[in-house]
């Protein structure tokens, strides 16, 4: 694993141990930050964030700010060891917390995004219920961003309406589902 372009590409990333973290290829992240363009300037929130390749390589491309949420203990070594390794702390925050008490805790205190990513183990059948979240919570800038990775094998997620699919691309055992956050006008 590396990054791929921008001010940090080809530096390397460390992995979390075992295999309860499914990293995201690298040639699906080369085709999502394709497909998304520029992303300078953004706050990124990168959910169930693993070794934080998401969220880093976004950095790496301009993004103003990542911060990463993810509740397991080898991912979280990993994460921090990539972000330390980066030295990239001072743009990025790291919660270590599950991704519901994350979301509230970031509403409190009036954050807000204009990219999210979540890649949630494949078989927990988070997406539908995170995208909620993230729908029912103000944290999206309008216009934001959110990109869902699942298997090839499950359906599109079920998008609230105010987190319309795009589009959908297909990569092997990966699936990314690209929504776009329109939030009713007044």
């Amino acid at each position: 694993m590396r990054i791929i372009a921008g001010s940090l590409g080809g530096r390397p990333l460390v992995a979390p141990r075992g295999r309860a973290t499914r990293p995201t290829a690298d040639r699906v992240r080369e085709a999502l930050f394709s497909i998304l363009g520029d992303v300078e300037g953004l706050d990124v929130l990168d959910l169930f964030a693993g070794s934080g390749a998401f969220g880093l390589e976004a950095l790496s491309r301009g993004a103003a700010s990542a911060t990463f949420v993810e509740s397991a203990r080898p991912a979280l070594e990993a994460l921090r060891a990539n972000v330390k390794a980066l030295d990239v702390a001072e743009r990025t925050g790291v919660l270590a917390a599950p991704v519901d008490t994350a979301l509230a805790r970031l509403e409190k205190e009036g954050r807000r995004f204009g990219l999210v990513f979540l890649d949630p183990p494949y078989a927990a059948g988070a997406v539908d219920a995170t995208l909620a979240g993230l729908a029912s919570r103000r944290l999206l800038v309008p216009g934001a961003w959110v990109v869902c990775e699942r298997s090839s094998r499950d359906p599109v997620p079920a998008a609230p309406e105010v987190l319309p699919v795009r589009f959908d691309r297909t990569y092997g055992a990966a699936a990314l589902s690209f929504h776009r956050f329109a939030p009713e006008v007044p």
